[in-house]
């Protein structure tokens, strides 16, 4: 199962990995290889982040990117890098890619401007910061793969700014596809589905 049609000459695949693995520094051909390789840098970024260099400040777009690379730069080359092609997951084509650069302008200056540093917030406005700027993050997809993934760091590292845990995301793994459609309410600006779920994800104990 591929994890993302690209539409475009520029989505390359590891050769004899049958579409299954996006060209990788590593050469490997096994999604399941590839799966376990991001999962143990992920977990090495999240180390570095909530226990080395905890951001206190306002996020920036640029911190994303820098996560990402940090992430993944040792599989991909285009580690970091607003993606070049257009991607579709599920029959759901998230931002033109000759949009990324505009909408993440946006989205420094309009979201994570507006709602970082999560300090002094109300759980219903740390909620609402949560779900908009996962949503916003999730429809412009900036990278061409882990993009899910680093959505969900950016939110656990606001939750930690507002004196929470990581969030458990346990619910929207049982709840795929009331997740998905979350995210899909957001293209007319309708949140409240996400912030179910990320009253949901929050730790209060």
């Amino acid at each position: 199962m591929n994890r993302y049609h690209v539409s475009s000459n520029e989505g390359q695949y590891e050769k004899d990995s049958g579409e299954q693995v996006l060209a990788n520094k590593l050469g490997v051909t096994v999604a399941d290889e590839i799966d376990s390789a991001e999962l143990v840098l992920l977990e090495q970024l999240y180390q570095s982040v909530f226990e080395q260099h905890f951001p206190l400040g306002q996020l920036s777009v640029g911190m994303l990117k820098s996560w990402h690379h940090r992430w993944l730069g040792n599989i991909y080359e285009w580690a970091g890098q607003e993606r070049t092609v257009n991607i579709s997951k599920g029959g759901f084509m998230f931002a033109p890619s000759t949009r990324v650069a505009k909408l993440l302008n946006d989205f420094d200056r309009q979201y994570l401007a507006r709602y970082t540093p999560c300090v002094d917030m109300s759980e219903e406005q740390l909620v609402e910061a949560i779900a908009i700027t996962h949503v916003e993050l999730i429809l412009i997809h900036p990278f061409r793969e882990g993009n899910g993934r680093l959505s969900r760091l950016l939110a656990d590292v606001m939750a930690v700014q507002a004196g929470y845990k990581t969030l458990d995301y346990q619910s929207w793994e049982q709840n795929k596809a009331q997740y998905i459609s979350a995210i899909h309410a957001g293209i007319s600006m309708s949140y409240e589905p996400m912030k179910h779920w990320a009253s949901t994800a929050l730790r209060r104990d």
